[in-house]
């Protein structure tokens, strides 16, 4: 360990420097400022019978900071072996000199987390993205310096949690999730191991709810301004009950360090999902096999809907319950059970709490009417068996421009967007190059003639917009196209 003085730091011994000048000054000013002013004679100083009394989070840190936990996880990484002068040999030089070189090295990794104590046998919760690098060990370190190995029971990626297990003849102090509402504006005290410090303690307040982050179907991040950084992940929030209201996950920053916009897992879904790890190992959700996207007012239209609102199916997966079940392309599931349904990822999370195996009523809006369809849900797939099913369509040549700013081509006998203009009212709506054309209005594409014939009828019918059903990713999506 190496010693740093003002001396062989400058930069910082001007601040301090600085800093002290900036106090001297204040305090001159409050001293010039004191000066009585004309006519006022025997004037008192201030004094507030009723000091502000502002809360102390000591308490509650005494209580929690047993509970709280780092986490180093030591696993492998495959990297690519660079030979010196190897791009830049002379011609000439033969290839074969280099064989029998290796290509790449395994070579050890190191990384650092939070966590925190469940239960008193040693059940500790922390993020997916904590453990997840090719791990071999697993430590948890506790408030007290002791270095105590774990197991890991179970991950979710969707929801970015996961849980070890500290085998040790002791008992651990845990904390709780907390069971009530929590509201923006309540105080938030996050407890972690920043950039690996120990225990560190910051606090602010609940800034928002239900954020998402884009990550997955089941973002409903809490949002809080209490200082995070890297290392925290994983990490408690509390409230002043000393009660966990979220677990600590990503942060916004255009810097890398805090900036006072931190993400945290709700505590209701994190304790949903950390006893499904506990019980198994892992996490069960039910499961439509639907594409799906939320209905906005410019799609709502367009559909005959009165609003926005709803789930719109851009098709049942193959074998799937819904399919099974008769769910079609184009219908809007509007209610779950006779609940509303307010977006796609609304619907995700719904049916993604109910069990596999259970039947759920859905009810759906369909040309014009509504109507009640009855699916028993089928266990979500993995994540091979999910990316094994997705396609990626073809780019295509292409052809002359249409009205909407979009140029079409065929490739493999699907009709693909091959180039748009940014202008364009097909680019300003969400149309990107390589989508494939399904459909066009109720009209089924077959042909490029077919989209421009089905646009150029929209038009004649002085119509504002036109729906262009596409396939992106291996997904189905639904775009309303001002014309």
């Amino acid at each position: 360990m190496t010693s740093t003085t003002l001396a062989s730091r400058p930069s910082l011994r001007r601040r301090v420097l600085f800093g002290t000048v900036s106090v001297l000054a204040l305090g001159a000013a409050v001293v010039v400022g004191s000066a009585l002013p004309p006519g006022v004679a025997n004037a008192q100083p201030v004094v507030i019978a009723q000091p502000v009394a502002l809360p102390s989070f000591a308490d509650v840190v005494d209580a929690v900071a047993p509970a709280v936990v780092g986490i180093r996880v030591r696993g492998e990484s495959t990297r690519q072996i660079s030979i010196p002068g190897f791009d830049n040999m002379p011609p000439g030089v033969p290839e074969q000199f280099f064989r029998g070189l290796p290509e790449a090295e395994t070579v050890p990794t190191t990384s650092i987390g939070s966590g925190f104590f469940i239960s008193q046998d040693g059940y500790v919760v922390t993020n997916n993205h904590v453990v997840d690098h090719n791990a071999t060990e697993y430590t948890v370190i506790l408030n007290d310096g002791t270095e105590l190995p774990a197991t890991l029971i179970g991950t979710d990626e969707l929801t970015d949690l996961a849980l070890l297990k500290v085998d040790a003849d002791r008992d651990f102090r845990y904390v709780e999730f907390a069971t009530g509402d929590i509201r923006v504006g309540d105080w938030a005290v996050a407890v972690g191991t920043p950039f690996g410090l120990g225990n560190t303690v910051t606090a602010g307040i609940v800034s928002a709810e239900g954020r998402s982050l884009g990550t997955s179907a089941y973002d409903d991040y809490i949002q809080i301004d209490a200082a995070v950084n890297q290392g925290n992940s994983g990490g408690p929030t509390f409230n002043l009950a000393g009660q966990v209201i979220g677990v600590n996950t990503a942060i916004y920053s255009p810097t890398g360090g805090n900036v006072g916009i931190a993400f945290a897992i709700p505590a209701a879904v994190a304790a949903d999902i950390v006893a499904d790890l506990r019980d198994d190992g892992t996490v069960s959700r039910g499961y439509l096999g639907l594409q799906i996207q939320s209905v906005g007012a410019d799609l709502a239209g367009l559909l005959g809907l009165p609003g926005p609102g709803g789930a719109l199916v851009g098709g049942p997966n193959g074998d799937s319950p819904a399919f099974a079940a008769g769910i079609q392309v184009r219908d809007v599931i509007l209610e779950v059970n006779g609940e509303d349904i307010e977006s796609s990822t609304d619907l995700a999370r719904r049916i993604g709490a109910l069990d596999p195996g259970s039947s759920v009523t859905l009810t759906v809006f369909r040309n014009g009417e509504t109507l009640d369809i009855t699916v028993v849900l089928a266990q979500m797939p993995t994540d091979e068996q999910r990316a094994a099913a997705e396609t990626t369509p073809a780019p295509a040549e292409p052809t002359p421009e249409t009205n909407i700013g979009m140029a079409i081509g065929t490739y493999q006998g699907d009709v693909v967007i091959a180039d748009l203009n940014p202008t364009g009212s097909a680019a300003q709506a969400g149309l990107r190059q390589g989508d494939v054309i399904v459909a066009v209005g109720d009209v089924q594409v077959t042909s490029t003639q077919d989209v421009r014939d089905a646009v150029a009828a929209a038009r004649d019918a002085d119509r504002p917009a036109i729906l262009f059903q596409i396939t992106r990713d291996g997904g189905t999506y639904f775009v309303a196209v001002p014309l």
